[in-house]
């Protein structure tokens, strides 16, 4: 006989309200979906998407099957490196709204059973920040001025900057003021790094924290949480470049042990309130085993695992990150994270339809059609290891990176910066197609802030709701077998299972995941009933015969 994707759609809970009060430890085993805001829906058709634009879509949200909503910065910003630059961490943007529909999406989202997580961006401020600006505005020895870090610079009259780290974006990581100081932005100049050490800095951020979980948000994303603390005296890198690590590790201005007590504070701040908050790290670490201190019991509830996402789609390689995944969180207790796309990176779907090697960052199209196939299959892979998984917008409907773009129209920081990042980062960022037609599929009447590929209108939502076989309906069985399979979600190990070379065959209780990377057609035992594939499965009483670059879901129940 022959399986094909199934398409039917989740059902709305029947009490949404009832199932965020009652699921504890809802975030061992949440799906959670990355909203990148200007990106997702535009409401008053100026090309931006806004919080509105948001609301009026979380009941799409609800019908996927995602238990919380994460959002990328929408705090009043100059936009210098998209939101990531904030000048006011209590205000929302204009551009996004303001804080009444911040709090009537928490709401209507809450009445869906949806939990809201927001981006909190502690290393770095915008320079247009009242304490930065107010700084340069009062000179040298300005109170203000140490709560980043302003240093004199090298050199006979302090022309060389105070040490010879590079910014992430590329270029030194100093910028001199007109008095002839220098400040340190480990990102672009407009986002000067705060200085951890200084009281006022952790008072204010503690501050910020419980203004937000006092307006009902369920959490937080810490971006580059694994920044916020330099090594003592920030000592040259020397003959080490960025792409180097030091003997402990760790470079002087990532991953530095310090940055553990601010979390500790913060956990205790999160725990005063009910409904189960939580903390979720990006921290970037050399190994998984560095990220688990991130998630101790009295620190954060979970921590991006990008070592995953950035894996080849290979048995043996997913198979070593896997296992060294569980095995670093168990012994803190913390549940494994599995992500495959973000707004930083480009989309799965593009990066496994080119050569391996090629990184995170990739600038051509591939084999589309091998690309798609790739990342459905490695989608039901990660919905079925043990843990919480995170999906980013789109790629529910199997959207491309757009390698394309033309140069006028790019907005990402790192590409105006030569070295550094590849900058390419807009790929990923173009808005989602709702409609099969209109200026901005849906997006918005007004057109939208990056332009979208004409090949998008057979990816929109539109197109592909109630089609067996899509994409967007894989996802929504997915997530639906997920949450009605009790051996499927939270939990700390897999029993693998003897497979052909190339691929991963798993057991959890009742439930067994085959995941074909081999390139080939393979046979494998008929595992019992097949509850969903990425592709057309053909099976005999005995075998089933899985096609190259597919995942096959089954219960022997």
């Amino acid at each position: 006989m022959s399986q094909q994707p199934s398409a039917a759609p989740a059902p709305a809970p029947t009490s949404a309200v009832a199932t965020v009060a009652k699921h504890r430890d809802w975030w061992r085993d949440a799906v959670i979906y990355q909203v990148y805001p200007r990106s997702f829906a535009d409401s008053n058709g100026d090309g931006m998407g806004d919080l509105e634009g948001v609301r009026s879509r979380l009941p799409y949200l609800r019908d996927l099957g995602v238990d919380a909503v994460w959002l990328s910065p929408f705090y009043a910003s100059p936009q210098a490196d998209a939101g990531y630059d904030v000048a006011d961490y209590r205000e929302v943007d204009p551009m996004f709204g303001n804080l009444l529909d911040a709090d009537a999406l928490i709401r209507d989202a809450h009445e869906l059973g949806l939990r809201i997580i927001v981006d909190l961006v502690p290393n770095h401020s915008s320079d247009q920040h009242e304490w930065f600006r107010r700084g340069v505005a009062e000179g040298p020895g300005s109170p203000l001025r140490d709560r980043y870090h302003f240093r004199p610079g090298k050199g006979p009259n302090g022309e060389l900057p105070p040490n010879d780290w590079e910014s992430i974006f590329g270029g030194p990581a100093w910028t001199r003021v007109a008095d002839g100081e220098w400040y340190l932005h480990l990102f672009a100049p407009e986002q000067p790094d705060f200085n951890w050490e200084h009281p006022a800095v952790a008072d204010e951020f503690r501050s910020i924290l419980r203004f937000w979980l006092d307006m009902g948000v369920d959490g937080f994303r810490i971006d580059v949480a694994h920044g916020l603390v330099k090594a003592d005296g920030l000592p040259d890198l020397g003959s080490h470049d960025q792409l180097k690590l030091l003997g402990n590790d760790v470079m002087p201005f990532f991953d530095q042990d310090g940055v553990h007590e601010i979390y500790r504070q913060w956990r205790r701040i999160l725990d005063e309130y009910s409904g189960e908050r939580i903390f979720v790290a990006e921290a970037w670490t050399p190994t998984v085993e560095r990220t688990a201190n991130y998630v101790r019991p009295d620190e954060l509830h979970q921590a991006f695992n990008f070592q995953y996402l950035s894996t080849e789609w290979e048995a043996e390689e997913l198979r070593t990150v896997v296992d060294r995944t569980l095995d670093a969180m168990r012994p803190v207790g913390a549940p494994a994270t599995w992500v495959l796309s973000n707004h930083d990176v480009t989309r799965h779907a593009t990066r496994l339809a080119n050569p391996p090697g090629l990184g995170t960052q990739i600038r051509t199209a591939g084999d589309r059609e091998l690309g798609l196939r790739r990342a459905r299959a490695a989608t039901l892979l990660m919905l079925a290891l043990p843990g919480s998984a995170y999906v980013y917008q789109g790629e529910e409907l199997g959207l491309p990176d757009v390698v394309d773009l033309p140069d006028e129209v790019r907005q990402d920081p790192a590409y105006f910066r030569g070295a550094g990042q590849d900058g390419f980062r807009d790929g990923c960022r173009v808005p989602i197609p709702w409609t099969r037609e209109g200026s901005s599929y849906g997006f918005g009447a007004g057109g939208s802030w990056l332009p979208q590929p004409s090949t998008w209108a057979e990816l929109s939502v539109e197109a592909q709701e109630g089609v067996a076989g899509s994409t967007l309906e894989l996802y929504r069985s997915a997530l639906r077998i997920r949450r009605s399979q009790p051996d499927l979600g939270a939990g700390d190990a897999v029993e693998w299972l003897k497979a052909p070379e190339g691929v991963l065959a798993f057991r959890r209780g009742d439930f067994v995941c085959v995941a074909n990377t081999s390139g080939e057609s393979v046979s494998v035992p008929a595992y019992g009933r097949v509850l969903l594939a990425s592709g057309e499965v053909a099976e005999t009483e005995t075998e089933a015969k899985v096609p190259a670059d597919t995942t096959v879901w089954w219960t022997t129940a």
